[in-house]
């Protein structure tokens, strides 16, 4: 056997993907030119940012986090200043400030480097994720994956922050559960909760599903898997850097309600109740209600739920709920959007929301305080149609994958003779437990 002939097989796996590689890399630079106005001076004028709608994080913290001169979590700064990420994305950032710093001495020049150097690693993170989607969404539904690749609002958010990270890690994870690789699977379900705290919502899922399946063992390697390595990164940093690993949990609880969240809205309009309640526990109280909700339907549903459709209600739930809801955080959501339920109308129409909210926050900031350009800006009615319409297509598309577990029939990744393409070992699994089943054993 030839060399040649030793490597067709993976070449021969490998060329389906080669088209969306390249696509989620024309859809990572098409972000990185949306930015340009910003990349290429625009930064220095807030107006400018807005008016071009080019705002990003990852120039201003450079400055405003110490990055220049000092360490994450360990800078010698007020608690305020410290980074207010988890552990992972505050070493992607010490990583390449260490890069910058070492090859450029001009402070100026180095935060330019700093976020191309940046938007480089999150372009590959949005390449690798793609591919990784198509990998779990598998040969019937591979050019799903596209929607993940180039669709608008992507393009969009991909820069603001350093999202893409969790969302290759989350990828990841999900692939290796797909291949039934337990311990790969904890090992990056712990790194992506290390890097954003949404993926922890993916825990809720596995468990509702193993529970559903008594599959117990898998889901108790990849959750003490997840945990295990959680623990490795993070406590390090807690035990040497107390005041600066702790800063993203002070910040999380401390925050009030922010840009993009329902519950602006409400207290905006100074509604009884809804616009008074402290919204960390009504927050909180709401999401609990929408899991539980999501628990019974897991377990009552005619045939078992498919690991994506639990997972993007899971992340839906979480996200309405929260007290900010940025622009970046489309990021999240849409590759399990898309795995849940790949009917390109809803899609679209959310899409378009998300569109109209990225351009909306940009243009309603312009006409608040300290900007106050009302000649530029929008007013609070027509900033919280972009926010009811963001909330509004994500509730449709979470009927819609409701119906699709309550008529399974429907679903049309199971219409290809498929189960559950990314369930793992849920896949072709028996159900040990349902509320049909415990109800009719209680009432013997």
């Amino acid at each position: 056997m030839t060399s040649t002939d030793a490597r067709a097989p993976w070449v021969a796996r490998a060329v389906p993907y080669l088209p969306l590689g390249l696509i989620a890399a024309l859809g990572a630079t098409l972000a990185y030119i949306v930015r340009l106005p910003c990349r290429t001076g625009g930064w220095n004028d807030q107006v400018t940012v807005y008016t071009n709608f080019c705002y990003s994080d990852i120039y201003p913290l450079y400055f405003d986090r110490a990055l220049a001169t000092e360490n994450p979590y360990f800078a010698q700064v007020p608690f305020d200043k410290q980074v207010e990420y988890p552990v992972v994305l505050g070493e992607v950032m010490q990583v390449i400030s260490w890069i910058v710093r070492a090859f450029e001495p001009d402070r100026i020049a180095q935060a330019t480097r700093f976020y191309d150097l940046t938007v480089l690693l999150l372009g590959i993170c949005l390449v690798a994720g793609v591919l990784l989607m198509a990998a779990v969404a598998g040969p019937t539904r591979r050019w799903d994956a596209l929607w993940y690749a180039i669709s608008p609002a992507v393009v969009l958010a991909a820069y603001i922050n350093w999202d893409l990270v969790a969302g290759a890690l989350s990828m990841g994870m999900l692939l290796a559960w797909k291949q039934r690789r337990l311990g790969l699977a904890g090992v990056l379900l712990g790194l992506a909760i290390a890097t954003k705290f949404y993926p922890l919502m993916f825990v809720g899922a596995l468990f509702l599903l193993a529970w559903r399946t008594g599959r117990w063992r898998a889901f108790l390697i990849t959750a003490g898997t997840a945990v295990g390595t959680w623990l490795v990164v993070n406590v390090p940093f807690m035990i040497f850097a107390w005041d600066g690993w702790r800063r993203f949990y002070v910040f999380s609880q401390e925050r009030g309600v922010d840009w993009g969240s329902p519950w602006l809205f409400f207290q905006k309009k100074e509604w009884p109740v809804l616009g008074e309640v402290d919204v960390s526990t009504l927050g909180m109280a709401t999401l609990a209600l929408m899991c539980l909700g999501i628990a019974v339907l897991t377990l009552a549903a005619p045939r078992r739920p498919r690991l994506a459709q639990i997972c993007f209600l899971a992340l839906a739930a979480f996200m309405m709920t929260n007290k900010v809801w940025s622009p970046q955080f489309v990021l999240w959501l849409v590759p399990f959007a898309v795995l849940a339920r790949p009917n390109w109308k809803p899609l679209a129409l959310w899409q378009l929301a998300e569109v109209w909210y990225f351009v909306s926050i940009w243009l309603y900031l312009l006409s608040q305080s300290p900007l106050d350009r009302d000649d530029l800006g929008i007013g609070d009615d027509t900033y919280f149609t972009a926010v009811w319409g963001r909330v509004i297509t994500i509730a449709i598309m979470m009927a819609m994958v409701v119906y699709d577990i309550l008529r399974p029939d429907r679903d049309v990744v199971r219409q290809a003779d498929i189960d559950d393409q990314a369930g793992g070992v849920f896949d072709d699994a028996r159900d040990r437990f349902t509320l049909q089943t415990a109800l009719r054993s209680v009432l013997k």
